[in-house]
């Protein structure tokens, strides 16, 4: 593509439909239903890219694949893109959901719908760079540039609060993010250069270890977010619209946990053992303590958002353990929980779209008049609670598996998580769904239509396949996992060796 790889295509061709958007004129119906087509059809096609992109992907390899590479800025600084087997699962879930975001915007979004349309497009552009970049100061451009669409995304079109949240979402991030900055500049004085694959090789010293790693830290556990920077995560999601929480909660809380991935457990595995048990008692809490949160919520988008708190912390605990199960689970995690959290998000914008409020208070019996609705939110709320047989639970049965081999009492603790999901979940069902039809306004609301069928019907279809066969993730992501756990348990056995010597 001009010159470019498989990957600069997935990764522009958004700002693509997003420059042809830009040409468009007048504010009128006409012009913005041609900027819903051209969104669908290009995130349409960048889906299929992807899709192009896995197809000449070897899963029995983990080194990283479709790798381009070319000068750029000079002083060490490259464009280098590619994927591994802990990367591509996140690229396609990306792609695979931008459709489904703009098709759910179609007849909720009805002012500024062009401008709307652009920054989805380049938010687009952002995420997938970011799974992609295989240079420390690319990566870093990628992952701060999305908080620029997504807080406009908040700010414009979001609720009535929803310049407070949108401030408060970029504040959060961007101060944790600044830290990062430093520690990449502190790599770069060490290695000269910011590719991430001599990064990966390079050995820096222990003290230097756990500085960096604390200031990566600053960054991904907000993202993530985690206990107790997660306060800006319930506001964002509720001043959201329905397509802004969807991503939210699926692609740019994952991104956290794909840092912890790619940079901390690799490049500092002396700093993360040392630091696992603070991981460790900072998730159980978060799982443990946003769970009780979520029971008391009368707001359905901000009790969807704490589960997704408590949810991450599942994914931090497996991780730290750094074993097999462990790692695994934690990206078989934060895919199930890219397809279910973002699937909830939709259901809440269905009822919403009719009754205009999220209270739970404003609904009940709906069975009666929305029994396709009902069937579709009791299958993501089962995933939600990690039902055997949903993708819910193969995430969070092996991120325990993992931690238990390591630490038996923080997976003891954090199964307290399990059953608090169990409570707020079906608690939410029941309010909603069951109970007896008495508010006039619910007497003539319509059941799912067409549109909202092909939303939710995919994603209830792969939350179970992913429940009932969880191989594709799991096998795509085996072998860069095996090097990963191989190399930092060599790395430690290396500073252990070195300490013997030393004495």
């Amino acid at each position: 593509m001009f010159g470019f790889g498989i990957l600069s295509g997935l990764v522009f061709l958004p700002l693509v439909g997003a420059a042809f958007l830009l040409c468009l004129r007048g504010d009128d119906e006409a012009t913005s239903n041609n900027a819903r087509w051209t969104s669908l059809i290009t995130t349409v096609v960048v889906f299929l890219l992807s899709l192009w992109a896995w197809s000449r992907f070897d899963t029995a390899s983990a080194a990283f694949q479709l790798v381009e590479e070319k000068r750029w800025l000079g002083l060490g600084l490259v464009y280098k893109l590619g994927v591994d087997g802990m990367s591509m699962p996140f690229v396609l879930l990306t792609t695979f959901l931008m459709p489904f975001c703009i098709v759910a915007s179609w007849l909720s979004i009805t002012t500024r719908v062009k401008e709307y349309m652009i920054a989805f497009l380049v938010l687009e552009t952002l995420m997938i760079g970011v799974f992609c970049a295989l240079d420390l100061a690319l990566f870093y451009l990628f992952f701060e540039g999305g908080l620029i669409p997504m807080f406009l995304i908040i700010g414009i079109w979001g609720g009535k609060r929803r310049v407070y949240a949108s401030f408060k979402f970029f504040l959060y991030t961007l101060l944790g993010s600044l830290l990062m900055l430093l520690a990449i500049m502190a790599m770069y004085g060490v290695a000269g250069t910011t590719d991430i694959t001599v990064l990966l090789k390079t050995n820096f010293p222990v003290s230097m270890q756990k500085w960096l790693w604390l200031a990566f830290f600053a960054s991904f556990a907000v993202k993530m977010p985690m206990w107790p920077v997660h306060t800006w995560l319930p506001d964002a999601h509720v001043e959201a619209p329905t397509a802004g929480s969807v991503i939210l909660a699926a692609i740019l809380l994952k991104m956290g946990g794909y840092g912890f991935i790619r940079f901390s457990l690799p490049m500092f595995p002396d700093a993360s053992q040392y630091f696992a048990p603070l991981v460790w008692t900072l998730s159980v809490i978060a799982i443990v303590y946003t769970s009780l949160v979520a029971l008391v919520q009368e707001d359905m988008k901000k009790l969807i958002a704490y589960s997704s708190v408590a949810h991450m912390g599942f994914v931090t605990m497996g991780l730290f353990a750094m074993t097999q199960q462990g790692v695994q689970g934690a990206i078989f995690q934060m895919i199930s929980h890219g397809l279910v959290s973002g699937a909830l998000f939709l259901c809440v914008g269905v009822v919403y779209d009719r009754m205009h409020t999220r209270d739970i208070a404003a609904y009940g019996g709906l069975v009666k008049r929305m029994p396709a609705y009902a069937v579709a939110l009791m299958v993501f709320t089962l995933a939600n609670v990690g039902l055997p047989g949903t993708s819910g639970f193969v995430g969070e049965f092996l991120t325990l598996l993992g931690v238990f081999s390591v630490n038996p009492w923080v997976a003891f603790f954090a199964t307290l998580g399990v059953i608090l999901s169990a409570a707020y979940a079906l608690y939410l069902y029941r309010r909603v769904m069951f109970g007896v039809l008495d508010k006039p306004s619910l007497m003539s609301i319509a059941d799912l239509s067409p549109r909202e069928i092909a939303l939710l019907l995919p994603l209830a279809l792969l939350t179970i396949y992913y429940g009932v066969h969880p191989g594709p993730v799991l096998d795509a992501s085996a072998a860069s996992v095996d090097l990963l756990v191989k190399g930092y348990d060599a790395a430690l056995a290396a500073t252990k060796t070195a300490a013997l010597v030393a004495h």
